[in-house]
């Protein structure tokens, strides 16, 4: 008997000594690699008052009958991820609309860590405005505002269709934010 227990514990110990640790380590949780495509771009062209071009990648989409507010969508399919703009014409009233677009920004700031502000000058093509980089989890890691100051302002939003979270969403905001560079370079007045 005191062999069979004796060789028992033997066992026991032995196979607690195993070189299977593959089974017994905890794994980090990962995250999807992600194929970005190469920057190409085509213009946007339609009834409102403004141009610009975006991703070959993107699709441009109207929710309801917001066609006739000029209020696209740029669709993301591969990121599941749209950039909601919205145009508002100026009769007076640009300082309200600059402070309204401002407040929607800062309401991020429950979730979000920083929100840096970068200013936009394209004097020649009479192109003025703000762009947002908001980081953390905040709904919105990019947003921005575009005028001319007399005319015409128009408001752009970054939002994806899943639970922001900065770490795994950051590739695919940074591969995005040089989309979005690209419309605001290119924006222009009709």
């Amino acid at each position: 008997m005191k062999n069979f227990l004796l060789c028992g514990i033997f066992l026991s110990v032995f196979s607690a000594c195993g070189t299977n640790e593959s089974s017994d380590i905890p794994r980090p949780k990962g995250y999807y690699r992600i194929a970005f495509p190469k920057h190409a771009y085509v213009s946007y062209i339609d009834s409102c008052p403004f141009t610009f071009e975006h991703p070959i990648y993107s699709r441009i989409m109207y929710r309801g009958d917001y066609r006739s507010k000029c209020w696209p969508d740029i669709y993301f399919p591969q990121f599941n991820a749209s950039l909601h703009l919205s145009y508002s014409p100026v009769n007076n009233n640009l300082e309200q609309i600059l402070e309204d677009s401002r407040t929607l920004t800062y309401k991020h700031t429950v979730k979000a860590n920083d929100i840096a502000e970068q200013f936009i000058e394209f004097p020649n093509k009479r192109v003025f405005g703000t762009l947002y980089s908001v980081s953390g989890n905040a709904a919105s890691a990019i947003q921005f505002h575009l005028t001319d100051s007399s005319r015409h302002f128009i408001r752009g939003s970054l939002y994806f269709n899943a639970s922001p979270n900065a770490d795994s969403l950051a590739p695919v905001i940074d591969f995005l934010a040089k989309d979005v560079e690209h419309l605001i370079q290119t924006l222009n007045w009709k």
